[in-house]
């Protein structure tokens, strides 16, 4: 059962293409609380997106070509979780410690905000993700590191 910061996170129909795939064993989406706020991810293969969302949002579908997609998210006084804007960095560091910086680029569509950035993968390469995402108007960093291997298709 998907949770209400995940349905949240889903209300732009990029963001829930990304959503969809987040059961296959190539794909991940996972959050992290950082009490008023909280940071949203997904990763997946390029590949997975259709031709027209890949153009709709300038990326290039390829085997060796994955999306990181961050969301922040903040609690509402009445519980909800609403999308901010912000600012996003990151870098991602493969198994043989090289790392790569992230250009995360802010989308929005209606209510969602959302930060995207393409990232280079080899078949089963253990890719080491650490990103910090900062709420608009506040000196808060709120760091999020997570692992993912992708094999490509």
């Amino acid at each position: 059962m998907m949770s209400a910061k995940h349905s949240i996170f889903m209300h732009s129909a990029f963001a829930l293409v990304l959503m969809c795939f987040a059961g296959l064993a190539q794909a991940q989406a996972d959050s992290k609380d950082f009490g008023e706020y909280t940071v949203s991810w997904s990763l997946l293969p390029t590949t997975f997106l259709t031709p027209e969302i890949a153009k709709e949002n300038n990326l290039q579908r390829s085997k060796s070509i994955g999306i990181v997609n961050v969301a922040i998210m903040q609690t509402n006084a009445d519980g909800a979780l609403s999308p901010v804007a912000g600012q996003v960095e990151g870098r991602v560091t493969n198994d043989i410690r090289q790392v790569r910086f992230l250009a995360f680029r802010r989308i929005q569509k209606g209510d969602a905000v959302y930060f995207i950035a393409e990232y280079q993968y080899g078949t089963a390469e253990l890719l080491t993700f650490n990103v910090t995402a900062r709420p608009t108007g506040h000196d808060q960093e709120l760091p999020v590191r997570f692992s993912q291997a992708l094999f490509n298709d």
